[in-house]
């Protein structure tokens, strides 16, 4: 029986299918949610999303957030998620290198906490996206 997968950003559902498992980053380690598995909120750190269905195995970029499971349903509310195997690496390491430098120059200005936080956010955002670029082939 396999679990119902479903990945939640504020603008859409990405994805909704039925899967074999999914491999999610959190704040306590990966990890691999199967049929079954116990109930577990946590939450998600930044990184790569690993989806084995019985058709495909697909790996999602994604951002902060959380993640529950229950039953046979696995629930992923993140600020951010998108698949990245279509994308140019060239232009993903470009959005790394702008996100990095926002960030040096905002450390360096009189931008508040809150600010700082966006800025770090979108960094990791951009860095799990080319980690997932990479293992997605």
């Amino acid at each position: 029986m396999p679990i119902i997968l479903e990945i939640v950003t504020p603008d859409s559902v990405v994805f909704s299918e039925e899967v074999e498992h999914v491999v999610v980053p959190t704040v306590n380690g990966k990890i691999d949610l199967l049929q079954r598995h116990i109930p577990i909120i946590d939450r998600i750190m930044p990184g790569d999303i690993k989806i084995k269905s019985k058709k495909e195995e697909k790996i999602l970029a994604v951002g902060s957030g959380f993640v529950e499971s229950y039953g046979n349903k696995v629930s992923i509310i993140t600020d951010q998620a998108m698949d990245v195997s279509n994308e140019d690496e060239q232009v993903i390491d470009e959005a790394v290198a702008r996100a990095k430098a926002s960030l040096k120059e905002g450390k360096k200005s009189n931008m508040d906490q809150a600010q700082i936080e966006l800025l770090e956010a979108a960094a990791r955002f951009e860095m799990a996206k080319k980690i997932a670029r990479k293992k997605s082939g």
